[in-house]
């Protein structure tokens, strides 16, 4: 009896529209847990960087704060404290009669800004497939469910059984493609939500630590409050 009902014998009887609705659905999932996993594993690497982004100041010149940071090209804190010292030494070389109007602070918040943006979409690059599965995989399966039920109520009319016992059966399995919908969207909401809150924290840090790099830049010494026993005081190098 089993082998009459459930997913399998939904997609053995159902026509070219219940198979259709059944691969997209699979495909959208398929998809989803492809970013949740891929971004989570950024996540996790960014907040590593982080950490050695926190280990930074302890440095005794900016050449070992890099050092500290790794070789990862792909770290957004090693992009911004690079992206700050050639924006510092591109103005420093600039001719005098452009030197004089061009300001270093707004030079240098110009040049962290973008590399920040920069990150900032890198981060944020296929959260939009999870927001689309997570709000449209209840309709394709609603969809689903509603052309299933149509086709059993056809054959049940044509048949002129519509005792309970021939009509749970397809109209259960008919809703079997909400159930499919449902499960498709919950873990992409949940998954973008979760990323979401994720890269906050991480551009949190980011944009910290570029406020730090400008007034480095810019003053010489880092901006801190409170205890700064700790801090080993940083020398501009290359």
């Amino acid at each position: 009896m089993e082998s009459q009902f459930g997913i399998a014998n939904v997609w053995t009887q159902g026509d070219i529209v219940t198979k259709g609705v059944a691969i997209i659905l699979l495909v959208m999932s398929l998809a989803s847990w492809m970013v949740i996993i891929i971004k989570a594993l950024d996540v996790i690497r960014y907040k590593k960087n982080a950490r050695a982004a926190a280990d930074f100041w302890h440095s005794e010149d900016f050449a070992t704060g890099l050092n500290k940071l790794g070789k990862d090209p792909a770290n957004p804190f090693l992009q911004l404290a690079t992206e700050g010292r050639e924006a510092t030494a591109h103005h420093r070389n600039t001719k005098a009669h452009l030197h004089d109007s061009l300001d270093i602070s707004d030079w240098i918040t110009r040049s962290l800004r973008n590399s920040i943006d920069a990150s900032t979409a890198r981060m944020q690059a296929g959260l939009a497939i999870l927001a689309s599965v997570g709000s449209t995989a209840p309709f394709i399966g609603l969809f689903g469910t509603v052309w299933g039920i149509y086709h059993a109520l056809l054959a049940i009319g044509l048949s002129g059984q519509s005792t309970i016992d021939k009509v749970a059966g397809p109209i259960g399995e008919a809703l079997i493609m909400t159930a499919l919908g449902l499960a498709v969207a919950i873990p992409a909401v949940l998954g973008y939500n979760a990323l979401v809150r994720g890269n906050k924290s991480v551009l949190m840090q980011l944009n910290s630590f570029a406020h730090d790099l400008h007034a480095f830049f810019v003053t010489g010494a880092r901006v801190v409050s409170g205890n700064t026993a700790n801090v080993v005081p940083m020398k501009k190098g290359s």
